[in-house]
């Protein structure tokens, strides 16, 4: 994986889809109702495809960090992958 391909964290996520700079979004399966409104709602406003994830502790062990809410995928390949191998293309509340 390319530095730089993946930003990890709300704020982060939320900043890069603002400059237009993400092109997958991938979610906690036990998001908090904040990320939703925050990240999904905003990536979803931008065309960005989101796909649910492991649940945030999993998630943020994955990538050697505390649990994790939200990642952003920036390389166009890494995101068509990760895409390609998600059993959901969409986060979805239960």
């Amino acid at each position: 994986m390319r530095a730089g391909a993946v930003i990890v964290g709300t704020t982060g996520v939320r900043l890069a889809l603002r400059r237009d700079n993400v092109r997958l979004v991938m979610v906690a399966s036990d998001h908090s109702q904040r990320t939703e409104e925050k990240v999904v709602r905003l990536a979803r406003g931008r065309g960005v495809d989101v796909v649910l994830g492991p649940p945030a502790s999993e998630l943020g062990r994955r990538l050697g960090r505390e649990a994790v809410q939200a990642l952003g995928v920036t390389d166009p390949r890494f995101a068509k992958g990760i895409g390609g191998v998600s059993t959901s293309r969409e986060a979805r509340r239960k």
